[in-house]
């Protein structure tokens, strides 16, 4: 159920309730849904500045809120991350998104805030930012360390070369260094393979995997068209396709959703410490937390990986 966060000492649980809401657009539900998701023992919940009920920009923020409400009394035990660096609100002044310190500094003050806590355990830059120099933004999140205010810093969306050049950065400034990463994984998006796990093998540095479901393109529940990015769109339709199949059929072999196998299927790599999933109801956070006791032959772990295996890079 709980691992080390990469080569850190912090443990974590494996399966993370993902603040993100897609489907989700009432407080009430909301807060009783992270309650369920404690009491199933997950102790891991993912937030961001910007997150907000039904994912509307219009709300970003509202997650947080709503979540520093929902664990009074628990704050204790859990373990919170949450980011900055994205566009804040809908009317953008120049200095209300990118990795600053003016930006990263007054962002964190804010979430502290609405999380009612004094301390974020992870904080994350949720993409990288060319037009500030490493150097400033690994500082900041430095500050905020040593100021007590976050635990632990990691980087969301990265390339590999990017988090060699913060880890660079961070020993040179004698910072405490990445301690994870947060990028989609999936079987329908494996092009972190290729360079990423290597590195992350190599650095010891933990993998919080989103997007589990493929933004629901494996369940045929996709709340809105994905775009491919290296794929055209008839090749992403015959990729997925392709994948749904088998995954439907081991379904039927094995008696475990799709959610859990493709969820079960993430967790057999070592490079991922967690799976974070955006469930919208009770019943979605159980499915996904059950994925953890999923027995699944590393044969068909084999014949995933192979179906799968052309899935670099598809989409966000």
């Amino acid at each position: 159920m709980y691992t080390n966060l990469g080569n850190s000492g912090l443990k974590v649980s494996r399966v993370a309730l993902g603040c993100g809401l897609r489907g989700q657009n009432e407080p009430e539900e909301f807060t009783k849904l992270i309650h369920k998701a404690i009491d199933l023992g997950i102790n891991f919940i993912d937030c961001a500045n910007v997150y907000g009920l039904s994912d509307n920009r219009e709300r970003a923020g509202t997650s947080e809120t709503i979540l520093g409400q929902a664990i009074k009394g628990k704050r204790d035990d859990l373990i919170i991350t949450s980011k900055v660096s994205s566009p804040i609100g809908t009317q953008n002044g120049p200095n209300d998104q990118g990795t600053s310190r003016y930006h990263i500094l007054r962002e964190a003050e804010k979430s502290l805030k609405r999380l009612n806590t004094d301390h974020i355990d992870i904080y994350l830059i949720h993409q990288f930012h060319s037009s500030t120099p490493y150097d400033e933004s690994l500082r900041a999140m430095e500050i905020l360390i040593q100021q007590g205010k976050i635990r632990y810093v990691g980087v969301c969306n990265y390339q590999a070369w990017q988090v060699v050049q913060s880890l660079r950065m961070q020993d040179t400034l004698n910072a405490a260094p990445l301690v994870t990463i947060q990028n989609p994984y999936s079987l329908l998006n494996r092009g972190l393979e290729k360079e990423m796990f290597p590195m992350l093998r190599e650095t010891g540095i933990g993998m919080m995997a989103y997007s589990p479901l493929a933004a629901g393109l494996l369940t045929g529940t996709a709340a809105q068209p994905v775009v491919a990015r290296t794929k055209s769109n008839q090749d992403l339709n015959n990729l997925i396709e392709k994948t749904r199949k088998p995954l439907l059929k081991i379904s039927q072999e094995t008696g475990y959703t799709i959610p859990q196998i493709a969820i079960a299927w993430i967790l057999s790599k070592p490079e991922v410490s967690a799976v974070i999933t955006g469930s919208d109801t009770h019943q979605q956070v159980e499915e996904n937390v059950a994925s953890l006791k999923a027995e699944i032959p590393p044969e068909t772990l084999e014949t995933l990986d192979e179906i799968s295996k052309n899935a670099e890079g598809v989409f966000d």
